[in-house]
């Protein structure tokens, strides 16, 4: 079954990728897409080198009411004298009960610190947040 979808592509001067794109979807199966929403996500990192560090910020906005995905970039807290950055993207969206929805994500923070170390993370967004 194809799905007819109409959007539009914006090239990213990511810093460490050096050339991405950014798809901006503009209708979903005929129907306009003009919301965009964002998430909370938060958490701690796993225990390494003896410390872990704690992470809050938002997710990057996607369009409501269709399939997707979010972005990622957070950097941690201070620890340790040194922080990392936590940088993914998120899962398929998760219906909540009562509407709504959230995203598990997880992976490895970048290497940083005087003995070089990564960290594991993971969880669960907060609702969505128009």
């Amino acid at each position: 079954m194809e799905i007819p979808i109409t959007g539009f592509v914006v090239h990213s001067n990511d810093s460490e990728s050096g050339h991405s794109h950014v798809l901006f979807i503009t209708s979903w199966d005929g129907k306009p897409v003009t919301r965009t929403h964002v998430h909370p996500i938060a958490g701690k990192t796993s225990i390494d080198v003896g410390h872990f560090h704690h992470y809050a910020g938002k997710t990057e906005p996607a369009p409501s009411g269709v399939p997707h995905v979010h972005n990622y970039h957070v950097k941690t807290s201070f620890d340790d004298q040194h922080d990392h950055i936590v940088k993914g993207t998120t899962g398929p969206a998760i219906p909540l009960p009562n509407g709504g929805h959230y995203h598990y994500f997880e992976g490895c923070t970048t290497i940083n610190g005087r003995i070089p170390h990564a960290h594991r993370y993971g969880g669960k967004t907060g609702d969505e947040e128009c």
